[in-house]
């Protein structure tokens, strides 16, 4: 079907015709603003029948080299309608060929096919929405994976089982804490600073050897170990293996 007027699609997949094609097409004398509003009092609704439209275009003026002008989209009913109030040749040529464009509009075909456009873009919209969710998914699993089996124990543990969430020696980890300003070294025992030692990351007891020697034991918190996590991650960028074995299947996928 050859092309009368230029028409296009509205966001709700309705077929919109501009007020100011259809004027110049029918051959309209008077101004489009007087025309278009003298065929508002027919009963057209905006925003139901019609949008009101902007557009910018250049003008000989190097002061004001643009101007503003108004159009309309226009339902395809609504353009129907104009068109046989003309009561002109062109105008019922333009009818003629919305009635064509809005029989084709509603064949069997192009129902079908706007049906399979709107399930492919709600697929993309799916599968973008999922892709986003697995990059979130990925970003915080490492965490909460590692949070996930501290919170699952409630028991008090030695420093020698935390380094082993890291591979260390507790040696080793008790030296890193210290050189952190966590703890420090008083005779054969390591004290938390003032700074960390109300925060319920350590319980200690102090055991009796003879009536002359006592010993303390100190154990960490499931709230401590959690503290050497964050600590470890954010000052050395050290991770437990758990969370080194997760980003390399990742790195591998």
């Amino acid at each position: 079907m050859k092309e009368l007027i230029q028409t296009q699609n509205d966001n709700s997949g309705e077929i919109i015709v501009s007020g100011r094609e259809l004027h110049e097409f029918l051959g309209v004398k008077t101004k489009y603003n007087d025309w278009f509003n003298r065929m508002k009092a027919y009963g057209f609704v905006e925003n139901s029948d019609f949008v009101l439209v902007t557009q910018k275009r250049e003008t000989n003026n190097p002061r004001n080299p643009y101007t503003e002008i108004q159009d309309h989209h226009i339902k395809l009913d609504m353009a129907k309608e104009i068109s046989m109030l003309q009561r002109t040749e062109r105008g019922k040529q333009a009818r003629q060929y919305f009635i064509q464009l809005e029989k084709q509009w509603n064949s069997p075909e192009m129902i079908m096919k706007r049906a399979l456009e709107i399930a492919n873009d709600r697929v993309e919209k799916l599968r973008t929405s999922n892709l986003m969710l697995e990059q979130r998914v990925s970003e915080y699993e490492p965490k909460a994976t590692y949070y996930d089996t501290v919170l699952q124990n409630k028991s008090l543990l030695s420093i020698s089982k935390i380094a082993k969430d890291y591979g260390f020696s507790g040696t080793k980890l008790n030296k890193l804490l210290h050189e952190l300003g966590v703890q420090y070294k008083q005779g054969n025992m390591w004290l938390l600073y003032q700074k960390y030692a109300d925060r319920g990351y350590t319980q200690s007891k102090t055991h009796v050897i003879d009536a002359e020697t006592s010993k303390l034991h100190t154990q960490w918190t499931q709230k401590g170990r959690l503290f050497i996590y964050d600590l470890l991650k954010n000052e050395l960028g050290i991770l437990p293996i758990i969370e080194r074995e997760e980003e390399k299947q990742g790195d591998r996928s």
